[in-house]
Formats: C-alpha cells, sequence, structure tokens
C-alpha cells in the first residue's frame, strides 16, 4: 500500500502523545514503502485538535527542512486543483478511496515521504 491513514485524534491524545504517535507511524511508513501519510488530527473545534494540529505541521516543516519527508501538503491543498497534489496523486494507486480529496479539510495533513 502507497498510502496510510493515522487518526491523531482517537482517544485524544496529548499533544506529545500525539506527535510521538506520528513520529513512530512515520518510521514505520518509511520501512513499508509508503508514499503519503494522510493524518487525521482535527483544528481544535472540540478539544487539542488544534494544538495537535500547529505542533504537527511544524514538525513537518521542520522534517522536510532536514529533509526527512519530501513535503507535507494541508487539507485545504489537497485537490486536484493544486499541482503539488495532481503530482503526488497521479503516483498513487489508491488514493481514489479518499473522501477527503477535494473538501478542504483543515482537521488533516498530508505527509509526503
Amino acid at each position: 500500500m502507497d498510502y496510510k491513514q493515522l487518526n491523531l485524534k482517537e482517544d485524544s491524545p496529548t499533544v506529545e502523545l500525539a506527535l510521538a504517535m506520528f513520529e513512530i507511524e512515520l518510521e514505520r511508513c518509511k520501512l513499508e514503502g509508503v508514499k503519503v501519510i494522510k493524518v487525521l488530527h482535527g483544528y481544535g473545534s472540540h478539544g487539542k485538535g488544534g494544538d495537535i494540529c500547529r505542533n504537527l505541521r511544524t514538525l513537518c516543516f521542520k522534517l522536510k527542512k532536514e529533509k526527512k519527508i519530501k513535503d507535507f501538503l494541508l487539507g485545504n491543498e489537497w485537490d486536484l486543483a493544486n499541482q503539488k497534489c495532481f503530482n503526488i496523486v497521479t503516483n498513487l494507486k489508491n488514493y481514489h478511496d479518499d473522501n477527503d480529496l477535494g473538501a478542504n479539510n483543515p482537521g488533516i495533513t498530508f505527509v509526503v515521504l
């Protein structure tokens, strides 16, 4: 599978636990050859989603700068009208199952490995 989903909203973890879960899954996905991780984190309308969202995106920026990930896209960028998204999606086999494609969802981030 070249596309995986990670739910960081489930069980309302702390920011620290959510980021640790992400980093563990990131390493696992690299070993499995996954190309994109869809991270569900929420955006702050309920609970800790906003804190997890901000901290995850800060971490992704750092990981991209360190070349540990290729890129990341915000939920509103996950649209075929976005050239970066289009280029990523054309190399994925099972993205068709993603109901967030084109949905402008601020509660998700896509991490490109």
